[in-house]
């Protein structure tokens, strides 16, 4: 079951942000390497559950928690870009402990059937090329996202 995120959501959403994204910050530090890791993230342990934090308390009602037993397995965010009719599934995570498969296909199917009902003809995501979101990329084209390009950053030392 997917809900709107409740205020004593918000410490385990920032914890489950911040394990969710160990993967993803070793690979920006093996990608970087640490001076350039440190300039771009300054705290990996928190950067992302404070992400989260900020998105809980300027844009609570685009933030989710799924929970199955009664036990909180994920989040999602969804953002609404009416103009162009887009829905945007932003951050998202299943707690890594949880080991429950299925989760976030739950999350996905939530999030377009909540962007069907706000009129949005298309639903997006993004996500990183390196191996740290390689499961999240499999994870979106097992949800039916099928259309894609790729961009790349360049970083130089000078």
């Amino acid at each position: 079951m997917v809900r709107s995120c409740r205020a004593d959501d918000l410490a385990w959403v920032m914890e489950t942000a911040d394990k969710a994204w160990r993967p993803i910050n070793a690979a920006y530090r093996r990608a970087y390497g640490d001076e350039l890791f440190a300039i771009l993230v300054p705290d990996e342990h928190t950067r992302k559950g404070e992400e989260m934090r900020a998105i809980c308390r300027e844009h609570p009602e685009s933030v989710f928690v799924c929970e199955e037993n009664g036990r909180r397995v994920g989040f999602l965010t969804l953002l609404f870009d009416r103009g162009r009719a887009i829905g945007e599934i932003g951050n998202n995570a299943v707690d890594p402990d949880c080991g429950m498969k299925g989760i976030g296909q739950q999350m996905y199917r939530f999030a377009l059937e909540r962007f069907r009902a706000e009129g949005m003809r298309y639903a997006m995501v993004q996500t990183g090329l390196d191996e740290g979101h390689a499961p999240a990329r499999r994870a979106y084209e097992r949800a039916g996202f099928d259309v894609s390009h790729s961009k790349i950053t360049y970083y130089r030392k000078i």
